[in-house]
């Protein structure tokens, strides 16, 4: 009986501490959540609702950095930037849809990778990005000059939206590498079609791509994942130590009930 006992409460204890951390949501988390909200308002047309949630995030961005200044100059800077690229597409009477939903997207990913510390979500257009690229290569390869510069065109387009927030995840000179590549492949498209050495920048532009994505999802899990784990863990080898040790001084009572019958 005191065995059940024992286990109910450890199961109390384990779970209630994940209760309240799932209630807690930071500043950030909560701003997380605002950029998430105008996305999805643009994604419906809603672009004055959209403007609201963008003046709101605004004055609560501001009270955040003001008080506590939890961010870097460069990052305050790229939510700055973000932020006001998502208030055009917004109150723009003219700008096409996709445009206005790669902005916002844009906002919504540097904010996440402000708010989270693994997995951000921007890691999630990866196999857009890959797929952009490898037609692009594929068309330098076979000589394919038009389709070569629309699909590098594309790739490009995807690429912008991730940067800003990649510069918040990825080491400064990953970025650089990236951006040498890019521009010279930029710059000199009839080159890296026409000349085969100069194709080779598309070789090594494609090895940096693999890592940068790889190198994110090979980040260390949630801590509170880790703390759950290790938690579950350690409740339920004391559980099964109780529940054995109470076995052990049972049988360790009939043993000694036993010997008295013997002797009696």
């Amino acid at each position: 009986m005191k065995a059940k006992w024992f286990i109910i409460l450890a199961i109390i204890m384990m779970l209630t501490p994940i209760s309240v951390q799932a209630k807690q949501q930071s500043p950030m988390e909560k701003l997380d959540d605002i950029s998430d909200e105008a996305l999805q308002m643009v994604k419906f047309h809603r672009y004055e609702d959209a403007k609201k949630l963008l003046d709101y995030f605004s004055d609560q961005f501001t009270s955040i950095t003001g008080n506590e200044q939890p961010l870097t100059m460069d990052e305050v800077r790229i939510v700055h930037t973000s932020h006001d690229e998502a208030m055009e597409a917004a109150v723009s009477p003219n700008m096409k849809y996709e445009e206005r939903i790669n902005k916002l997207t844009k906002f919504r990913l540097v904010i996440d990778a402000i708010a989270t510390s693994h997995q951000p979500l921007w890691t999630e257009m990866e196999d857009q990005i890959m797929t952009a690229f490898h037609q692009a290569k594929d068309a330098a390869l076979n000589g394919d000059s038009a389709h070569f510069h629309s699909s590098f065109n594309s790739f490009l387009s995807l690429y912008n939206v991730i940067y800003p927030s990649m510069k918040i995840d990825v080491p400064v000179e990953n970025i650089q590498r990236l951006d040498a590549r890019i521009n010279f492949i930029d710059e000199y498209r009839s080159q890296v079609v026409k000349d085969q050495k100069s194709r080779q920048e598309l070789d090594a532009l494609d090895t940096d791509l693999k890592n940068l994505f790889a190198n994110l999802e090979e980040d260390e899990a949630d801590p509170s994942l880790w703390w759950v784990i290790i938690s579950t863990g350690s409740i339920i080898i004391m559980t099964l130590s109780y529940v054995g040790w109470r076995k052990y001084q049972g049988e360790k009572g009939l043993k000694k009930d036993r010997s008295r019958d013997l002797k009696d």
